[in-house]
């Protein structure tokens, strides 16, 4: 089998293609052989919106999942630019697939399709249509199997999800089958465009785009995943610790449309038992886990996740971005101070800009240096942004942070010496980790707290961290939480308010052209805030039954003490100078994780209980910022954080 090159930079176009591409978005005038000064750097909107064409076409996916004898079609609206076909040029695509389009909407303001006599789309949710389609792009969005007028059955992450976004990139390039209706025989060919493509989408739609390009399909040139799951059992399940009280049939029940869930019971029986809520890992995980395909990986990704998201968490990013490196893949990542939010909605302006700018160099050909200029975006402030030129930084290493007693039952200490002592705690499903933030300066009998000293420089952290917990339980269950805090007074965007951090406005701004069907016009958004003495940096949970394989647990012998690795969410904060930086670890974390079936106490050995942290500038960065420390006098006191996780969401309860 040949070997496929891998690059570590941005993948240069033949410069034929980049040559006949440009000259497919030329402006009318150059088009026709009128001298311009120089090649144009960016797409510009000289096509129309009010005459763009407007059309539905149904791909054959090849499956049956609906079992009713005939593969499924999955419906597709289009809409694109009428001016270069009449003139005999083809467009890229930019495409989103998604279970949401009748069943939830899109965007913060819930937008659900709507359709004219015909059964063409008159109003597309979000403003990629209006903005781009005058630019040179075509936009389609698809029905996945099973929802709005698709057949077949959702099956949440399968391949029947990725089959349907994937047939469509097929079809864009020639290699399968369309219909102009549901049922009917005449074929729909995309002869108007070149089938360079690519996908985007938030959240479920974001998460079609990761597993198409796991599929190494020839075609999608780049992927926008935004607040989207690289691994279905990570969205689940933290080593085998439920983070929801139901799976995936519960999702497939919600988006299927009326006729799917009639049909789809058959699928559904086999989500249910195929994602015992045991937490152990089944062959449906592994149909769903696109981390284990990231070496197929042949687009592009620009990433963007809120490092607060508690839907989709941030434990999907670490492992991906990681994978996706290994494999050269070309990336560039947003991380922001939200939840569950679309960068539309907490970086409008510069979002789209960028956003306009990556299509052009990806789907275009253009050089328009997008691809020398940093790789990463982080939100280090509200509305206040840096840049790294790689992330994670250059000289990020993972360091050995111990845990020992302290002068308090569970108030101990954190650094580099070597830990000793132990410190035990009862699960108390009642409590969270703001409850935990607040008294970590207090002995309380529901977790053990570690600290350093107030930081004299300061401190960043960037990347992944682990916690290793050494603890004897008394009991045959238990779960475990890891917590890393920010102690420090600090102002942050209130993540765990309803909006997740921003606040909508009445005023609205337009992005492109609009239709008397589809308004280009959205409301805009500021920064929603909240001050805090305490801020969550990173979090991450097992069952302590996972001890000995990630993947399958079993019961725990009381009495008996078991090592664990937890695995804690990618992060990028800088610790002030005068902060402190906390470790806290205890069982259930509410409305975060599901409580075991017993209240185990749990004893910890503090020799062999440690966190590895991503910092910037290694141990000797950390030795800088904790020398000439002093420890002073610990609060007595409550600190103030956010209020406590709401109770964890499944994906569509999250429109935005």
């Amino acid at each position: 089998m040949p070997t496929r090159m891998r690059f570590t930079t941005w993948r240069p176009l033949a410069t034929a293609a980049t040559a006949a591409l440009t000259a497919t978005l030329l402006t009318p005038s150059a088009a026709h052989g009128t001298p311009r000064e120089s090649a144009p750097r960016e797409s510009r909107p000289v096509h129309s919106y009010d005459t763009a064409v407007r059309e539905a076409v149904w791909v054959d996916t090849g499956l049956d999942g609906d079992g009713d004898g005939s593969t499924d079609r999955v419906a597709v609206d289009i809409v694109r630019p009428r001016e270069p076909a009449e003139q005999g040029r083809k467009v890229p695509v930019i495409m989103e697939a998604s279970p949401y389009y009748s069943c939830c909407g899109r965007g913060n303001e819930s937008q659900r399709k709507s359709y004219d006599a015909q059964g063409d789309v008159v109003s597309m949710p979000l403003y990629y249509d209006n903005y781009f389609v005058p630019r040179g792009y075509a936009f389609v969005a698809v029905d996945l199997a099973g929802t709005s007028r698709s057949d077949g059955c959702v099956d949440v992450g399968g391949r029947s999800d990725v089959r349907s976004a994937k047939a469509v990139v097929d079809w864009l390039n020639g290699r399968g089958r369309a219909y102009t209706t549901r049922t009917g025989t005449t074929r729909a060919t995309a002869g108007w465009t070149n089938g360079r493509t690519g996908m985007i989408g938030k959240s479920w739609d974001g998460t079609i785009a990761n597993g198409v390009a796991a599929t190494g399909v020839e075609g999608l040139e780049t992927i926008v995943p935004i607040s989207a799951i690289s691994s279905w059992y990570d969205y689940y399940f933290a080593k085998g610790a439920p983070l929801y009280d139901s799976g995936p049939d519960w999702l497939s029940q919600y988006v299927n449309s009326p006729e799917a869930r009639a049909r789809c019971g058959a699928v559904q029986r086999r989500l249910a038992e195929g994602a015992p809520r045991t937490g152990d890992w089944t062959p449906l995980w592994t149909e769903r886990d696109h981390l284990r395909n990231a070496g197929k990986v042949r687009a592009s990704v620009f990433l963007v996740h809120g490092m607060q998201d508690l839907n989709v968490r941030m434990q999907h990013v670490g492992p991906w971005w990681k994978a996706l490196g290994r494999n050269g893949v070309a990336r560039k990542i947003w991380l922001s101070q939200t939840g569950h939010v679309d960068p539309f909605d907490f970086r409008r302006a510069t979002w789209v800009k960028t956003l306009h700018r990556w299509f052009d160099h990806e789907l275009m050909g253009y050089d328009n240096g997008i691809d020398r200029e940093p790789m990463a975006d982080i939100e280090r402030h509200p509305d206040q942004w840096v840049t790294s030129k790689v992330w994670p930084p250059r000289g990020t290493d993972a360091v050995r942070l111990n845990t020992a007693q302290g002068s308090r039952p569970g108030v101990g200490t954190l650094g580099l010496r070597p830990g000793k002592g132990t410190e035990t705690f009862t699960d108390d499903p009642r409590q969270s980790e703001t409850d935990w933030a607040a008294r970590i300066d207090l002995t309380t009998p529901d977790k053990a707290g570690f600290v350093t000293r107030p930081l004299t420089r300061d401190l960043r952290l960037a990347g992944s961290s682990e916690v290793t917990v050494s603890a004897t339980p008394t009991t045959p269950t238990a779960h475990l939480s890891a917590v890393l805090v920010d102690l420090g007074p600090a102002t942050i965007r209130d993540y765990a308010d309803a909006a997740e951090g921003i606040t909508t406005l009445p005023d609205r701004t337009c992005w492109g052209p609009s239709t008397s069907g589809d308004s280009s016009c959205y409301q805009e958004t500021r920064a929603r805030n909240a001050d805090v003495d305490a801020t969550i940096v990173s979090r991450g949970w097992a069952d302590l039954g996972n001890h000995a394989d990630d993947l399958a647990g079993r019961p725990l012998t009381p009495g008996k003490r078991y090592t664990i690795t937890l695995d804690l969410a990618a992060t990028d904060h800088v610790i002030p100078a005068g902060h402190r930086l906390a470790l806290i670890v205890a069982g259930t974390d509410k409305d975060l994780i599901d409580p075991p079936a017993d209240t185990p106490s749990l004893t910890l050995d503090l020799s062999r209980t440690f966190v590895r942290v991503p910092l910037t500038g290694g141990a000797a960065a950390f030795a800088r910022a904790t020398a000439g420390a002093h420890a002073g006098a610990s609060a007595a006191a409550e600190l103030t954080g956010v209020r406590d996780p709401r109770t964890a969401r499944r994906l569509p309860e999250e429109s935005r």
